[in-house]
This record gives structure tokens, C-alpha cells and sequence, in this order.
């Protein structure tokens, strides 16, 4: 890509053809009504795979980081305790953690 003292640039397609733009132009246009006929439909996996900026900044995807995070413990338990924990559905291991925060007088 190049650019001239008029704000002209040539962009070379990958059929070998030179392309010229006026970025300017194209900047400072605004997009009419009638013209969004020929943008194409977005599809699930297009916004799926969209980033979301606000305010011009990138809004970063899934949960928040905790202010205050746990460590990864290998810890072994009788199986009619992991199986009645597990049994309770999702979040079995946050009831575990409870459950020992309880026993330790934490909370």
C-alpha cells in the first residue's frame, strides 16, 4: 500500500489489479439509509465471534476476574462425600467450599 500527497492510495487486490482510494472521502462519509441493502445479513457465528467496543475500547468477553481468587488444591475425599456433593448438581464444588469454610469458623 502507498500513499501520495493527495491522500490517494493504491491498493493492489490479490487478482493483481491497483485499487484507488481516497481514504479521506471514504472517512468523512456517511452512510445513508438505503445503503444498508447492501451490507449482508450477519450470521450467529459472525456475532459470536464479534468484539464489542464501547467508548472506542474493546469489551472484554466472559466473567470478570474476582477481586479475591482461589488456588487449585488436589484434595482427597471419601466417595460418599464427593458423591453427595456432585450429587446436588452445579456448583457442587463452591458447597464444598462452604462447607469447609463453616467447619473452619470462617463464615
Amino acid at each position: 500500500m502507498r500513499e501520495n500527497k493527495r491522500n490517494i492510495v493504491v491498493i493492489s487486490s490479490s487478482k493483481g489489479r491497483k485499487i484507488q482510494t481516497d481514504l479521506a472521502a471514504l472517512d468523512a462519509h456517511v452512510i445513508q439509509p438505503h445503503e444498508y441493502e447492501d451490507a449482508p445479513e450477519w450470521t450467529e457465528k459472525e456475532f459470536a465471534e464479534a468484539t464489542l467496543h464501547i467508548g472506542g475500547v474493546p469489551v472484554k468477553r466472559g466473567r470478570p476476574k474476582a477481586a479475591v481468587t482461589k488456588r487449585a488444591v488436589n484434595l482427597r475425599l471419601s466417595p460418599d462425600v464427593l458423591d453427595y456433593f456432585r450429587g446436588t448438581g452445579p456448583g457442587w464444588q463452591t458447597r464444598i467450599d462452604l462447607a469447609l469454610r463453616k467447619a473452619a469458623g470462617l463464615k
